[in-house]
């Protein structure tokens, strides 16, 4: 019986080529490649708002530029390059592979022959591009926070006191407060509020916004975004809730290429959306403003990059989306009076600030930390972000941001930045030698001013916002039920002195911010003094401002404060006055 040749086998039946190659020439080879690598590109342009951050990522950031970049050329090159050994794995069955190989597995995989070796190279590239990219990464964030802190202080202005604030528009509703309330306020089946954002209402006050978006899966896929509702923070009596019921072409809450979000990448690739849409109303009709944001280059003394505001996008119930400069968003009349800086920049600005007096000074070790300041921290339940949003004389929307001196156990306030909600430009007070009370002994103080609430079982206090109130900083704190459901009263805390003010009334709180505050505007302060013709209390604090002693003091009653005896305790004793009104 004749010997069976190689090519009579019983593995003829599968004889499949392992390598890709064939023997084809090296263009025909090419040509198959960039064919198939176009119809990568093809469906990844079609669908490029889904890779968004990573190609955004790979242009403005030199970590994934090196190492996303790296990676996508040697992939592609990997792709394109000829077979590495086609000579000796294409005269092959797969039978026959399988029983010489050391590893069938690998065989199975792909990871024996050509392919294996080109994927084994673009894995080495790979973790060889992320030690590098690592390395690159650190060096260019330092160098960015410096360069960021360099022009945000060369840009910004410092002022001898504080700009005055709009008594008209108080943040007396916190974000808890106006969820649950507003919440339990209106009725959708297919349909629910958004993430709560701060907006202008048409009237001029501020305002929680909501997008009216679609409820569930199949909801997000068919329905379209149902308008805005907006309601007044400013005031909790009577509180007024306006919505705007029109439907968005492209809205929140809409899936894939229905969605704002989708449309907004597609129509302007190279900007990001880092904030929260601003939904707001104009002439009777609701509207969506999104904050965009660019990076610039800068390749000395060592590459990297930094934010700066491209202008934003424009989203008209319509579909309509128009994508504005700077200017032409602080030009356009559906946009005046909102605010159109992105909070993440000035988050970042603010950030940055640590390095103002350089890189070195700021390192944990070697550092000097001479004049380092950082972001006030705030305690948990206080149910607030920096920086704070208000509203300055004129209807100026600012963003706020308390600074303390960098330090574990630092909290008193060193520096308050003031950032114009419409251009970015900045102005701060510096306390100089004076130290500020923060937000966090803020709280404190309040709470401790009514020793007789049940803190923490039964009220909070919650949501610091710095107010301006004739060139004096306080902090506006809001005392609300544990769940939420109102606001019992307002505690104000001079940053200053300690001195704490608690009033009940809308109309008292914009008479307070106002300084045209007097006996009668005040509410009376939580106790247990019956019906006395209280006017106001004498509180007693010592050193670290815990209420020693609170004394009540009548109307016609004349109060004289007498110092301790004991000289250690007069130093430390301090005498404040809480004003108050008869029920």
């Amino acid at each position: 019986m004749a010997d069976r040749s190689p090519s009579t086998s019983d593995d003829d039946a599968s004889d499949i080529r392992i390598d890709g190659s064939g023997g084809r020439p090296l263009g025909v080879h090419i040509a198959t490649r960039l064919f198939g690598l176009g119809i990568v590109v093809f469906i990844g342009y079609l669908t490029r708002p889904l890779w968004h951050g990573f190609v955004y990522g790979t242009l403005y950031s030199p970590g994934l530029l090196v190492f996303g970049g790296g990676t996508a050329l040697a992939a592609v090159a990997l792709w394109l390059a000829p077979p590495f050994d086609s000579e000796t794995t294409s005269e092959y069955s797969v039978g026959r592979v399988l029983r010489e190989a050391e590893n069938p597995v690998d065989v199975l995989l792909g990871l024996q022959g050509s392919p294996g070796r080109k994927i084994r190279l673009l894995v080495t590239a790979v973790v060889v591009l992320g030690a590098v990219s690592v390395l690159v990464s650190v060096p260019a964030g330092m160098f960015e926070q410096r360069t960021l802190a360099q022009q945000t202080m060369a840009d910004a202005t410092e002022v001898d006191e504080f700009p005055q604030a709009n008594p008209d528009n108080p943040r007396v509703v916190p974000r808890q407060v106006a969820d649950i309330t507003t919440r339990g306020s209106v009725s959708y089946r297919q349909h629910r509020l958004g993430t709560s954002d701060i907006a202008r209402t048409e009237e001029g006050s501020l305002a929680w916004s909501y997008a009216i978006q679609p409820d569930g899966f199949r909801n997000t896929l068919i329905e379209h975004q149902r308008g805005v509702l907006v309601t007044d923070m400013t005031r909790m009596d009577d509180r007024q809730i306006a919505v705007y019921e029109e439907d968005f072409v492209y809205g929140e809450g809409m899936l894939l290429h229905r969605s704002a979000d989708w449309n907004l990448k597609k129509t302007d690739y190279f900007a990001k959306y880092d904030d929260d849409a601003v939904e707001f109303s104009h002439d009777g009709r609701p509207y969506m403003y999104y904050p965009k944001t660019g990076h610039e280059w800068h390749l000395t003394p060592f590459p990297h990059t930094t934010p700066t505001w491209d202008g934003g996008a424009l989203v008209h119930p319509d579909g309509t989306i128009e994508h504005l400069s700077p200017e032409e968003a602080r030009s356009n009349a559906i946009l005046d009076g909102q605010r159109l800086y992105p909070l993440t920049i000035t988050r970042d600005e603010m950030g940055s600030l640590g390095y103002r007096n350089g890189i070195i000074n700021q390192l944990p070790v070697v550092g000097a930390h001479e004049g380092e300041i950082e972001i006030a921290r705030l305690p948990s339940g206080a149910d607030n972000a920096q920086p704070f949003v208000i509203d300055l004389e004129g209807q100026q929307m600012s963003y706020v941001t308390a600074m303390e001196p960098y330090g574990e156990d630092t909290r008193g306030l060193d520096e308050v930045w003031f950032a114009d909600a419409d251009t970015g430009e900045y102005r701060y007070f510096g306390t100089g030698d004076e130290t500020l009370t923060g937000p966090e002994r803020a709280m404190g103080i309040a709470r401790s001013a009514d020793s007789r609430t049940n803190w923490g079982e039964n009220f909070v206090v919650t949501e610091p916002v710095p107010v301006t109130i004739d060139g004096d900083l306080w902090w506006h704190i809001k005392v609300t039920p544990i769940d939420f459901t109102d606001v019992t009263r307002n505690v104000f805390v001079n940053a200053d002195t300690g001195r704490t003010i608690e009033i009940r009334d809308d109309d008292a709180v914009r008479s307070f911010i106002r300084g045209a505050v007097t006996e009668d505007d005040l509410d009376p302060v939580d106790g247990d003094d019956g019906d006395r013709d209280i006017v106001y209390y004498v509180l007693i604090t010592d050193g670290d401002g815990n209420v020693i002693e609170r004394i009540p003091v009548e109307r016609g009653q004349d109060a004289t404060i007498v110092g301790p005896s004991d000289e250690r305790a007069r130093d430390n004793a301090t005498a404040t006055t809480i004003g108050s009104r008869p029920s």
